[in-house]
């Protein structure tokens, strides 16, 4: 199996790469479960952050970072803009995006009482890897729904294209293969 040697905040894993299709092939970045790759990333991407009142994910590989953001950045809630639709959920805001993993339609979804906590407020929208942009955008769509301003959009990785924008943080460049 092919691989791809990458270093991030001092940490490094060898990343299997994975063919998506006929043209295209990743290097599959999974934080779930990776304590050491999540902690040393989180507090580098909290020296990167402006002033900010809320952080917001896309369920679900983005959780356990938002999460070691939010503790040391001391909040006391963070959000996770949901990929479907829950029974409990009043007057929820959706929108439909198409995600380079997925390869496929997925709605993002906030529910009434997130909506409200974020009105009004500074937000960063944060995320594992950053590659198409288009799950920063649905959650992006999702905050100005809401009545909040989104002040950052940060990642660990920049996929591709990604790294050349200049609207996100993020610490390390993952490049796509073919």
């Amino acid at each position: 199996m092919n691989t791809y040697l990458l270093e991030v905040a001092g940490v490094k894993r060898k990343l299997p790469i994975i063919k998506l299709n006929d043209n295209l092939s990743i290097a599959s970045f999974v934080i779930l479960g990776d304590t050491e790759i999540v902690c040393a990333s989180a507090k580098e991407i909290v020296k990167k952050l402006p002033q900010i009142d809320v952080l917001i994910t896309a369920e679900a590989k983005g959780i356990p970072l938002i999460f070691e953001i939010s503790r040391l950045l001391n909040m006391k809630k963070y959000i996770v803009a949901r990929k479907s639709l829950k029974p409990y959920m009043d007057s929820p805001l959706i929108d439909e995006v198409v995600s380079i993993t997925t390869q496929k339609k997925q709605i993002l979804v906030l529910d009434e009482h997130d909506s409200e906590y974020i009105k009004g407020k500074r937000v960063a929208i944060i995320d594992d890897v950053i590659s198409t942009g288009e799950s920063i955008q649905g959650i992006e769509r999702l905050v100005k729904s809401a009545g909040g301003t989104v002040v950052a959009k940060a990642a660990i990785l920049a996929e591709g294209s990604a790294a050349e924008r200049d609207d996100i943080i993020f610490l390390e460049k993952l490049p796509l293969f073919e």
